[in-house]
């Protein structure tokens, strides 16, 4: 929506709705595409509201779908690459201001692998002129612009708010890339599971076992760039989609969907197509599998319900 703050229309019926909805705010890389923003998942369950890492944009696509950015209870981050943590300053900042978008009125909440209180404290460091100016200037709260920080270092609950109970657990995005995690979130019975930036690994596998939806990570190449070195330790770094569905296939999931798509390309070769990727996914797995987009939400009840981005 350019104007306005409405929530936005989706295809389908929406007389029947289920409280416990995954949105996909961002499902792309460091290349700032414009239909596909950095890693951002948006978590509504009953009257909490959790966003899962902060890439690019995260703010713009809580705008698009009329969700005020200070109503946001807590920011968790999966890992510190940049395509994940850049969107963190314009959340915690526009939420502070005093606007229908923004209008925070708590401290930030900020929940992440141990490093996350040095991560803040630089970027409070970076923008205490702003935050000064702001005070004095437009009368808005310090305690609202304050930043609350829990780290964690280990598997386990790292959050939990009602019904709504958040686990994280260790992934493998490879060996120098450490701390990694992946979220599997709970709320009245219902699973949702977010596999973070991730090779194939058996701890995704524990905790991704039987949700209702499973979001994961993959990456592609064309076959002519796998021998520049550079393609390859990306490729390394993440979950092909054979790989992929190897995991869909021993978790069985009501639902399985694909973010974070990271095709691979040069300025001569193309990057593979999303109908490549469900291809060779297929190689492996057979069950209900969506392309995530951004703006795709995902309804949780007694089955999963897909609506897609109609902006």
């Amino acid at each position: 929506m350019a104007q306005g703050h409405r929530r936005r229309r989706h295809q389908g019926p929406v007389t029947v709705t289920s409280d416990f909805r995954v949105t996909l705010l961002g499902t792309g890389t460091p290349i700032p595409r414009p239909d596909r923003f950095g890693p951002s998942t948006l978590i509504e369950a009953g009257s909490h509201t959790v966003l899962i890492d902060a890439g690019r944009g995260a703010a713009m696509r809580l705008f698009q779908l009329g969700i005020p950015i200070g109503r946001i209870d807590a920011l968790l981050l999966t890992h510190f690459h940049s395509d994940h943590t850049v969107g963190i300053p314009d959340l915690w900042l526009t939420g502070w201001l005093s606007s229908h978008f923004g209008n925070r009125r708590r401290p930030f909440n900020v929940i992440g692998p141990v490093g996350t209180a040095r991560l803040m404290h630089h970027l409070e460091a970076a923008y205490a002129h702003d935050i000064e100016i702001r005070i004095e200037d437009e009368r808005l709260a310090r305690e609202h612009v304050a930043v609350k920080v829990e780290e964690f270092g280990e598997d386990g609950v790292v959050y939990q708010a009602g019904d709504l109970r958040v686990i994280a657990f260790t992934v493998d995005h490879g060996d120098a890339i450490k701390p990694a995690y992946g979220f599997h979130i709970e709320y009245q019975g219902r699973v949702a599971v977010i596999s973070g930036d991730t090779r194939y690994n058996m701890n995704l596998l524990r905790y991704g076992q039987g949700a209702d939806l499973l979001v994961h990570e993959v990456a592609m190449a064309p076959p002519e760039l796998l021998g520049q070195a550079d393609i390859r330790r990306i490729i390394n770094h993440h979950t092909s989609p054979q790989e992929a569905g190897r995991v869909f296939a021993q978790t069985r999931p009501k639902l399985a969907a694909f973010t974070h798509l990271v095709m691979l390309a040069s300025q001569t070769v193309m990057a593979p197509t999303i109908e490549a990727l469900i291809a060779a996914t297929r190689e492996i797995y057979e069950g209900p599998l969506e392309v995530g987009e951004d703006l795709m939400s995902f309804e949780i009840g007694e089955s999963v319900t897909v609506r897609r981005p109609q902006i």
